[in-house]
């Protein structure tokens, strides 16, 4: 009888350990039936280390975890990309981005947003945990004004603040890798456990990358950093209307001919655009237009 009631307080206090994400709530569960003589002190102790143990495998990554890991995935990118050798276009989207990266819900990571070009035809705009971020020739060939590049830009800031990118590696790797970094061998930066580390890390990159180069975010994600975008371009000024604008040409060409990049990574583009009409209706944006902008970006030549 005995044993089945432990079993019983055994779940009950990791379920609450679960939901409270706190080993505290545990501790004080063991306490009280340690108290009323359920479990004896060796398995208060025993139940209170398995939940420390737990509660620090189930811990969110920190702003350096989540920059090692982009760095690793822009890393990776670049091996398949070369970067555009165009300083002054380079400064052009980096100042576009920035703004956009203030008016952020998380204007400051541990490395710093930073955006580059990548040297390619295809059409498509990726960003890595973190805060890095890459736009293709193609893509800044497809954008009219600085307006939509803006908007381009807002929308890849908004998935480095949801953490989407984080979102696709698998919770085994990382509650396997957070146990392995907390184990003495690991700390001795050796042996079997740092070879598992590393094929765990280089398994949460790949996992990273097959989100942004192959099957892309879901569309809720796709429409949470579109509705984010939207406000971080009316808080700055620009015209929200231009990321409409500049869904509505790529649904068109997606029709057209479909091909790699954000035309095989970004579906359901016509539920966005419906979804970014009705947040700006509802907030009675009007639309912007400003001819100091559209020089400045004529003056770019993209």
């Amino acid at each position: 009888m005995k044993k089945r009631y432990l079993s019983i307080l055994i779940i009950v206090l990791f379920s609450l350990a679960l939901v409270a994400s706190c080993a505290e709530v545990v501790q004080v569960g063991t306490t009280i039936g340690q108290g009323m003589g359920q479990i004896s002190p060796e398995d208060k102790e025993s139940i209170d280390r398995l939940a420390a143990q737990t509660a620090k495998a189930a811990r969110p990554m920190t702003d350096e975890e989540e920059y090692y890991v982009g760095r690793a995935v822009g890393a990776t990118i670049l091996g398949q990309y070369r970067l555009y050798a165009n300083g002054r276009l380079t400064s052009y989207v980096n100042m576009v981005g920035q703004a956009a990266v203030l008016a952020s819900d998380r204007p400051f990571t541990y490395g710093g947003y930073h955006v580059a070009i990548l040297d390619t035809e295809e059409v498509n705009a990726l960003s890595c945990p973190g805060g890095m971020i890459f736009i293709t020739r193609g893509m800044l060939q497809r954008v009219n004004n600085e307006d939509e590049l803006a908007a381009v830009l807002a929308h890849e800031v908004a998935h480095v603040n949801h953490k989407d990118g984080l979102a696709a590696i698998q919770k085994s790797r990382w509650v396997e890798a957070v146990s392995l970094l907390g184990s003495e061998a690991a700390r001795k930066v050796g042996g079997a456990q740092f070879t598992q580390l590393v094929s765990i890390f280089q398994g949460s990159v790949d996992d990273v990358m097959k989100t942004l180069l192959v099957n892309g975010y879901g569309r809720e994600q796709e429409s949470a950093a579109d509705l984010s975008a939207l406000t971080f371009l009316h808080s700055l000024g620009y015209n929200p209307d231009a990321l409409i604008d500049f869904l509505e040409r790529l649904t068109k060409e997606q029709t057209r001919a479909p091909g790699p990049g954000v035309f095989k990574t970004h579906p359901g583009m016509s539920e966005r655009i419906v979804s970014a009409r009705s947040l700006i209706s509802k907030n009675q944006w009007p639309r912007k237009e400003d001819p100091g902008r559209d020089r400045r970006f004529r003056e770019m030549r993209i």
